[in-house]
């Protein structure tokens, strides 16, 4: 098998997967555009698409590992009881209102540990992946180059996504995209300094897991979820 990104002979096959998924997607996409005068059609029609995206994806996971257990916010089995792939739409109610950022997270996890993390942008066909022990990367026409979260430690200096419903203190300037998925992302890749959010499925942040710690950061999931470069108190 020719590799396609530097990484295991598991992450291309995953990745295979999500691009076969991300055409299709793709004019899913403009198909929302044309709806845009009906919110509640448009809703119904990303709905269907995100269950198809799931079932394609998971059908060529399932070549990759056949006994393995799949997880996404509408679909639970157990499988071997080792292996699992996690797969969620994140920034789904931005696909709804034809805004492009939104993402596929897919992670592989085995033995109740992250292995593989994927978080793929089908719309500018960027991916951001990360190998356990083998760090985090950013892929992007042909190219992949390392990522590390940022050194920025001055309150004033930061840039923090949130994903919070209460009124508790922002700090430094504020950003809300929608999407989790890609926001650990970009900590990861230092465009953002923090991510911080009320609890989500985790099926939208297991990729993001781990690729904010192969790239350097840190990340707790408490009452809330919290993603730092780890110089960062939040």
């Amino acid at each position: 098998m020719e590799l396609l990104i530097k990484g295991s002979s598991e992450l291309n096959k995953m990745f295979m997967a999500l691009q076969r998924t991300a055409s299709g997607l793709r004019r899913d996409f403009g198909e929302v555009e044309n709806l845009q005068q009906s919110l509640r059609g448009a809703r119904d029609f990303v709905q269907k698409a995100a269950a198809r995206i799931e079932e394609s994806v998971l059908s060529d996971l399932l070549l990759v590992r056949p006994s393995a257990g799949l997880l996404t916010p509408n679909v639970s089995r157990p499988g071997d009881g080792r292996d699992e792939f996690v797969l969620s739409i994140s920034g789904a109610s931005n696909f709804v209102r034809a805004n492009p950022h939104f993402a596929i997270s897919l992670a592989l996890r085995s033995n109740d540990e992250t292995k593989i993390a994927l978080v793929y942008s089908p719309i500018d066909e960027k991916l951001y992946y990360a190998e356990l022990d083998r760090g985090a990367y950013m892929f992007s026409a042909y190219h992949s180059a390392k990522i590390k979260v940022s050194n920025l430690s001055v309150p004033s200096e930061l840039t923090v996504a949130y994903n919070t419903s209460d009124a508790r203190p922002l700090v430094g300037s504020v950003r809300r995209t929608g999407c989790p998925a890609l926001d650990l992302a970009w900590v990861a890749a230092g465009k953002f300094d923090a991510y911080v959010s009320d609890p989500l499925d985790y099926a939208e942040i297991a990729a993001g897991e781990l690729l904010v710690r192969e790239a350097g950061g840190k990340i707790e999931m408490m009452a809330d979820l919290t993603a730092t470069n780890g110089k960062v108190e939040l």
